[in-house]
């Protein structure tokens, strides 16, 4: 399995989107060098007031322009960063990768999935009726959501659009992404 990087974002303050970039560089342990949410510690404001000192789960966020296709379609105006993304990706079912997966980004880039963004009300602030859109339930009823994968930099590098992302598995047996 493979896919593409179609485009890389960072933004130095918080904030809910970022700007899209020629490239990022990706820095082992920390996250995306010079975006809001890089660091060893928890940097999402809501994380941090919860407990600063938790282990930062979140340095990077991936989001399937396969996502933005479908909220395009139903009329959000959505491009590569709108949602907070670091990386926007095609071609890989980010969603069903299992925890653990590593992405092979560009020559020396990796990225460890550790889990599910849990979209905030922020996002219904960015556009009216984006949450509902990003969220959804299964055939059993459960809450699926949309709005991308987070993982942690296990090996830096220099991301750009059009790398290719190669997938690792881990072990079995598999454990199905949660909410991080």
């Amino acid at each position: 399995m493979q896919g593409e990087v179609l485009a890389v974002c960072r933004h130095p303050e918080h904030g809910f989107s970022k700007p899209c970039t020629a490239q990022i560089t990706l820095l082992a342990g920390l996250g995306v060098e010079g975006d809001a949410h890089m660091g060893t510690t928890v940097q999402h404001r809501s994380r941090v007031r919860q407990n600063p000192d938790q282990p930062n789960l979140r340095q990077v966020h991936l989001l399937a322009a396969e996502l933005l296709d479908e909220l395009q379609q139903q009329g959000f105006a959505v491009a590569p960063g709108a949602l907070g993304e670091n990386l926007t990706t095609r071609g890989l079912d980010l969603l069903h990768l299992p925890r653990g997966t590593v992405l092979h980004l560009g020559a020396q880039a990796e990225v460890e999935i550790t889990g599910l963004r849990n979209p905030c009300t922020q996002i219904e602030a960015f556009q009216p009726g984006l949450l509902a859109a990003v969220l959804g339930r299964d055939e059993a009823g459960n809450l699926v959501r949309k709005a991308g994968i987070m993982g942690i930099v296990r090996a830096g590098g220099v991301v750009r659009p059009g790398d290719t992302i190669r997938l690792t598995l881990p072990p079995l047996p598999y454990h199905k992404l949660e909410r991080v």
